[in-house]
């Protein structure tokens, strides 16, 4: 068992998340960035099956035919879109499930997430563009993610991709603060529905 490596792996890349997410002023979502993985579901299934160069959840899908530890994971991370899928209402979809729009942090934390794990699997083999070349072998999420939400991804991995980090976070805290004042603006509103 890889207790040691497995553990070194998620705090690297829960510190990667963070200061990530610090960069653009997410400071709540760097701090609980992936608190799950430290839960005993998560933990025993990662060290089971850790490899050091991919996620564990997929050689346990591999040996089981499916994750309990994926499962249990995109249940509880609002940055992950899997957490966001509901089934359509009769008559409203051809499809059964459909993506739900994720609000704007959880989708910046998701782009924080998947720029640290390419550094974390990929190692010196990183660049601006790992992400990016990552989504694209990941065709079928058009498929399920709303649309705003996998159009924001990725204008942000192409931005990432194109421009760098430092130009595509300084983007992404403008428009974190952005969302920041909208959603203040709509608590006086919201108190005032509360006590109708």
């Amino acid at each position: 068992m890889k207790i040691r490596e497995h553990f070194q792996t998620i705090t690297y890349h829960r510190k990667l998340v963070r200061e990530g997410c610090f960069k653009v002023g997410l400071y709540w979502q760097g701090l609980t960035h992936d608190l799950s993985k430290f839960s005993p579901t998560e933990f025993s299934m990662g060290i089971k099956y850790y490899q050091g160069n991919r996620s564990p959840n997929n050689a346990e899908k591999e040996a089981k035919g499916y994750s309990s530890s994926w499962l249990h994971h995109k249940g509880r991370n609002k940055h992950h879109f899997e957490y966001w899928t509901d089934y359509t209402m009769p008559g409203t979809s051809e499809k059964l499930l459909i993506g739900m729009k994720m609000p704007l942090r959880y989708v910046v934390e998701m782009f924080m997430d998947r720029i640290a794990a390419c550094k974390v699997y990929q190692k010196e083999a990183y660049t601006d563009a790992s992400p990016w070349e990552y989504h694209l072998k990941s065709k079928r999420v058009k498929e399920i993610m709303h649309p705003e939400t996998i159009q924001l991804l990725e204008k942000l991995l192409q931005m990432l991709a194109a421009e760098g980090e430092k130009k595509t976070f300084a983007y992404v805290r403008k428009i974190v603060r952005q969302d920041k004042r909208d959603r203040m603006k709509n608590i006086p509103r919201l108190l005032k529905e509360l006590f109708q």
